[in-house]
């Protein structure tokens, strides 16, 4: 390697590839990146000089990356097309639009200033995973680069190409009023004008580009920008609020009284609303989903499945479109609609639009609508510190305690464990519909633990003091991030 080339290894991660830009990785070990890609998009396509759709966020320094990004794919013979300031889903669907081969888009997605990172796919609609990660950091960091001839050209004024996209045949009747809360991000110069052509009265909120992000970084799991919307809400008595991240993919909803509905609720009530038209459907939710799906009347009615599959938008895009799945809900609000609502990738203009569709179905405000769900009782997201190395080991044992505790009907709060999934990590659920989680976390030296009933606040408790019992016996867990 040349010496003046930083690239750390750690930056590919299980889903995405992140860096803090000039600390862990340079321009250098950018153009190297491209390299990389390049070479692994002519491998899998089997093209000399294919089509890679390139696009970037409003950072301060994200243009330059992608002028280095697109020297590294152009050096090994790839056509770029650069469609200038976009979002991570306007990326995706222009690979469908201009039948290109491979995309590569500029973002550090909701991360603080100083992180920047890149999204990629080559298959229409999906994004790298596990096995192309491992891939696309075997052939960068061991320079296996190829050589070619690229090129590249500018395509102008696709964000208009995008925005009808979305606006035509998603029309509402009902004139709602929606606050819309982009953190200063690149969402702002999107939602507004794609939700007020599908009809709402839009109220901005911090929605010109700002790449300081003066108030708070444009993440709709950050708290501060929850209680910014939600105050808007109230001011304005709006009759819903969203908030979107910084590349568009995710969304956060708050209803009309200021109240932050869950991501895997607003996916129920979504999923509710389609499975009546698209009977005998599937629904795809990752693990740290709740429980109400596989036991709700409305998609049983319906005829409707529900698969709860590994946590991570990548994971979730893949199985969504492996089961030829109509949507696919994740927890963290990335959500995913399939033919003929999407082309199956996580867009969260989209998910707003289905929201209000939602409320352009049925003659209530949003708070009376979530309040039709059961109520259930649900920890935040738990993390206690478990190194790296030893956390995969660790739930690999915890799997076998748990599994052991259901063969012996050893009863927790006096429920016996009916089910086991070990799709990621293990969730354990009991007779009532109670569950617990715990999973190994994808990209920092912790474990995921959840618990939900929807009996009781004291038995969510009591399955978390089991599952905090079974840590603390390994010995090897640290603190926790936060706890019940």
């Amino acid at each position: 390697m040349s010496e003046n080339l930083k690239i750390d290894p750690y930056g590919f991660r299980e889903y995405d590839a992140r860096w803090l830009y000039g600390k862990d990785i340079n321009s250098a070990g950018i153009e190297n990146l491209g390299k990389g890609l390049g070479t692994q998009i002519k491998a899998h396509t089997k093209k000399n000089n294919p089509r890679v759709i390139v696009g970037h966020d409003y950072r301060s320094y994200s243009e330059e990356i992608k002028t280095f990004l697109k020297k590294g794919l152009k050096s090994t013979g790839c056509l770029i097309e650069d469609i200038g300031l976009s979002l991570s889903p306007m990326v995706y669907f222009a690979q469908f639009n201009l039948d290109a081969d491979a995309v590569a888009m500029v973002t550090a997605s909701h991360n603080e200033n100083g992180w920047t990172g890149v999204k990629m796919g080559i298959k229409k609609g999906l994004t790298h995973a596990g096995d192309e990660m491992k891939e696309l950091k075997d052939i960068t960091l061991n320079e296996k680069f190829t050589n070619g001839e690229g090129n590249e050209k500018q395509i102008e004024n696709f964000h208009q190409i995008y925005k009808d996209d979305l606006i035509n045949g998603n029309k509402i009747n009902k004139k709602l009023k929606a606050v819309v809360a982009c953190g200063n991000g690149t969402a702002g110069i999107f939602a507004p004008d794609i939700l007020r052509g599908i009809g709402c009265d839009v109220i901005e909120l911090d929605c010109e580009l700002d790449w300081t992000f003066p108030k708070y970084n444009p993440n709709p799991e950050d708290l501060e920008m929850l209680r910014a919307i939600a105050k808007a809400v109230k001011d304005n008595n709006a009759d819903i609020g969203f908030g979107f991240d910084g590349d568009g993919d995710r969304v956060g909803v708050i209803d009309n009284e200021g109240k932050e509905i869950f991501s895997d609720k607003i996916g129920l009530l979504i999923a509710r609303n389609l499975s009546t038209k698209h009977k005998n459907s599937k629904f795809v939710v990752d693990v740290k989903s709740t429980g109400l799906y596989s036991k709700d009347n409305v998609l049983l009615g319906n005829n409707c499945e529900t698969i709860y599959w590994k946590t991570g938008h990548s994971h979730i895009k893949r199985k969504v479109n492996s089961e030829k799945a109509l949507a696919g809900f994740e927890k963290s609000g990335h959500f995913f609609f399939n033919q003929p609502l999407g082309y199956g990738y996580d867009d969260g203009i989209n998910s707003a639009i289905h929201v209000c569709h939602l409320l352009d179905n049925q003659n209530k405000k949003m708070s009376e609508i979530i309040n039709d769900l059961p109520n259930t009782y649900q920890t935040p997201t738990m993390a206690p510190f478990c190194k790296d190395e030893e956390k995969y080991i660790i739930v690999e044992e915890l799997v076998k305690k748990v599994e052991e505790i259901k063969n012996n009907k050893t009863k927790i709060d006096d429920q016996v464990i009916t089910e086991v999934l070990t799709v990621n990590g293990v969730r354990f659920s009991f007779e009532d519909g109670s569950w617990g989680l715990i999973r190994a976390s994808s990209n920092k030296p912790s474990l995921v633990i959840v618990t939900e009933s929807p009996t009781s606040d004291d038995r969510k408790k009591k399955i978390f003091d089991f599952i905090d019992d079974l840590l603390q016996k390994t010995g090897k867990i640290g603190e926790y991030d936060q706890k019940i």
